[in-house]
């Protein structure tokens, strides 16, 4: 049986929130499998040694005699500084995108912000931010590149979500609102996008041990024991892998779905009567 299909050599991806945890661990490992990767952040210092390392790792992308990637070795990366709040700024980073790689097969929109605070303690400041940097951040990418893609008869979009916006998640009601939104744009805009060669789809990553989380739960990822069978605590890795098959030709059949990647739920213990 072969695996090629799974593969994403010769495609160009941009990737946001790329700096570190999942955005980091997607774009290393579609350049690893040779598609060019464009990673962003808000903040430029923040980017570049994602793309320092990516073109520094052994075998660097191979070019196909007429301009184009093979596929066969590592892809290029470019860094780009983008805040995905600012409509300005996303179409920068696609003409950036379009400029040094001609074109754009693939969208990861992983940018987000999150911090924990009881509803009532959310303010309009804090609201905002939230769902700003989360749902708005997706609309205004995903509006951008995709034009890009119509343009060229199709592609690939890859939404971040998160379990947060398929249930309950309290001290993150501004995060989870958000997040919903994701999920349902994913599932409205592959209906309307499916005519032109665009599937849009998301993953809802459970409990990921990410920079961010260990910063505000204290779980590292240097932590996370695989040989638990409960496994209640996944790798930016295991998300990176279901972000290649929804990238990869393998998904071709999959639209406007939101894969749940969580393991085993965390359930609460029920108190002593």
């Amino acid at each position: 049986m072969t695996t090629t299909q799974f593969g994403v050599g010769g495609l160009t991806a941009i990737v946001t929130g790329a700096s570190s945890g999942i955005g980091e661990v997607i774009a290393e490992r579609f350049a690893a499998d040779g598609a060019d990767v464009v990673v962003c952040s808000r903040e430029q210092e923040n980017v570049d040694p994602v793309a320092e390392a990516i073109n520094a790792a052994d075998g660097e992308g191979g070019d196909d005699g007429d301009g184009g990637r093979d596929g066969s070795e590592g892809g290029r990366a470019l860094a780009v500084e983008c805040d995905v709040r600012e409509r300005d700024a996303v179409e920068a980073l696609v003409e950036a995108t379009v400029e040094e790689f001609g074109g754009v097969d693939c969208l990861v929109n992983n940018a987000g912000a999150s911090f924990m605070a009881s509803f009532e303690d959310i303010s309009p400041n804090g609201w905002e931010t939230i769902v700003d940097s989360n749902l708005t951040g997706t609309y205004h990418c995903t509006q951008v590149a995709g034009g890009v893609m119509r343009d060229d008869g199709g592609g690939a979009v890859i939404n971040v979500a998160s379990v947060a916006g398929q249930r309950g998640s309290p001290y993150m009601s501004h995060y989870g609102a958000a997040k919903a939104g994701i999920i349902n744009l994913t599932a409205t805009l592959a209906y309307e996008w499916a005519k032109e060669g665009i599937r849009v789809n998301c993953i809802a990553p459970g409990f990921v041990a990410t920079p961010g989380v260990e910063s505000q739960m204290g779980v590292s990822a240097d932590n996370v024991d695989r040989d638990e069978v409960e496994r209640r605590i996944g790798t930016s890795e295991e998300i990176a892998d279901v972000a290649q098959f929804l990238a990869s030709p393998a998904s071709s059949y999959v639209v406007g779905e939101t894969i749940t990647a969580q393991g085993v739920p965390r359930i609460e213990e029920s108190p002593e009567a």
